[in-house]
């Protein structure tokens, strides 16, 4: 029987949105549907005291900022991008367009086409985050997208250098420092100076999830994200030092992200959190971290590895690393996460910022049904049909029963149309 040895408040109670960001966002996002570039200028000014003449950066600014960045801070972004960029070019290499005959004359088939446009929003608050840029803009490119337009907020009262040069490196088409619900709102809603895009990607915080929410249906999104989760499963093989780092690590990323080891061994937990405790004393950013530890930490002693699995299973986190004697076990068995980072020589921030696999996942148990941001997401997969006369005849007498069986008579005219006029036809001699 599994047994709680620290608890959190329930993240989902904890995660519900907000009246007032539902509706702060509902009347920004209907503001910027109608003023356009007039709104989108004042909620800059008053969120992030940023007004520019112009938002859109030009290839001159773009340059400056290469500039600010050091030659070695430039070849860790162009490493990073070439992991991201190698593997989503062998995902999208997986995905085939298949063209077969499946009777006599009838020939089904489908394409993966790219999206037209896609915008990409990159946080850049509390953190800058610059792999954002890698994860949305050079896997869009990957895809094929034609049009990427890319923002991230003002970053200490201008373009952050680096997730600008990111975002260039990139192959961005267009680079607008923007940010919050004004910088998705605009590339979704389009503007005067900003034509809409097709589809919004990227993780922010409260607001930009609720303003991708609502803009959901009008646009295409990627994930309905929530706070940075993680998990480890871990035995006796690893230590509570490892484990507690590897906790701590994601647990900086906001005040409510959730922070679960769960365990066969209790002392490794007694350990682990008795290494928390140590790290917290030291660590830079243990103001953030120490309160998602102290409210969202978990901690669960189970008595087998099927257990563990089936409790990893039904919390479904984001992050899951795995550092037992058996990782494979929960690789061939684990069916709800975002990403495993199997055995102790990997961890999540591995997957974060630079090893390939893309770190936009599906957080508040999202990944019993969908993965995270992928190459694949970014296409649309479109089915066709080819039919010969005589196949038309031999299909249309079934389509114009089945038809009838439910009542659609013009459904059952557009067969039958096509059995008279084809069925008729005298065999070719």
């Amino acid at each position: 029987m599994a047994r709680w040895l620290k608890e959190g408040i329930d993240p989902e109670v904890k995660l519900q949105s907000d009246r007032k960001v539902r509706e702060t966002v509902e009347s920004i996002l209907g503001d910027i549907d109608q003023r356009g570039d007039e709104a989108v200028r004042e909620y800059s000014s008053k969120f992030d005291g940023w007004s520019p003449e112009s938002y859109r950066l030009t290839r001159e600014e773009i340059d400056a900022c290469y500039e600010e960045c050091s030659e070695q801070m430039i070849d860790d972004i162009r490493f990073a991008q070439e992991q991201v960029r190698n593997f989503a070019q062998i995902q999208r290499d997986s995905m085939k367009d298949v063209e077969v005959e499946t009777l006599p004359g009838v020939t089904l088939g489908h394409k993966n086409i790219p999206m037209n446009s896609v915008g990409c929003y990159v946080p850049g608050g509390k953190y800058p985050l610059i792999a954002s840029a890698h994860m949305s803009v050079v896997t869009a490119k990957v895809a094929g997208v034609k049009r990427i337009v890319a923002t991230a907020p003002p970053y200490e009262g201008k373009p952050h250098p680096a997730i600008v040069v990111a975002m260039d490196m990139a192959g961005a088409d267009e680079i607008y420092t923007l940010g919050g619900v004004q910088g998705v709102g605009a590339m979704a809603l389009g503007t005067e100076t900003i034509a809409p895009v097709d589809f919004i990607v990227g993780p922010g915080n409260a607001f930009v999830a609720e303003a991708k929410r609502q803009l959901f249906g009008k646009v295409g999104i990627d994930l309905f994200a929530g706070p940075t989760e993680t998990m480890i499963i871990a035995d006796e093989t690893v230590d509570g030092e490892l484990c507690a780092a590897d906790l701590l690590g994601q647990a900086e990323h906001g005040p409510n992200s959730p922070a679960v080891l769960v365990t066969n061994s209790e002392k490794l937990a007694r350990d682990t959190m008795e290494a928390v405790k140590t790290q917290l004393t030291w660590l830079p950013t243990a103001d953030i971290a120490g309160v998602a530890w102290e409210e969202y930490g978990q901690v669960i002693v189970c008595d087998s590895y099927e257990e563990m699995l089936k409790v990893a299973d039904e919390i479904a986190s984001e992050h899951v690393q795995v550092m037992t004697k058996d990782p494979q076990y929960f690789l061939d068995n684990m069916t709800n996460y975002g990403a495993l980072f199997l055995g102790p020589e990997t961890n999540v921030s591995y997957g974060d910022k630079v090893i390939g696999t893309n770190h936009t996942l599906p957080t508040m148990k999202a990944g019993r049904y969908t993965g995270g941001l992928w190459v694949g997401k970014f296409l649309k997969t479109h089915t066709y049909q080819w039919v010969t006369e005589e196949a038309s005849v031999h299909v249309g007498e079934y389509c114009s029963r089945l038809c009838s069986y439910e009542g659609f008579a013009g459904h059952k005219e557009q067969a039958d149309i096509r059995v008279r006029r084809y069925g008729q036809k005298p065999a070719a001699e």
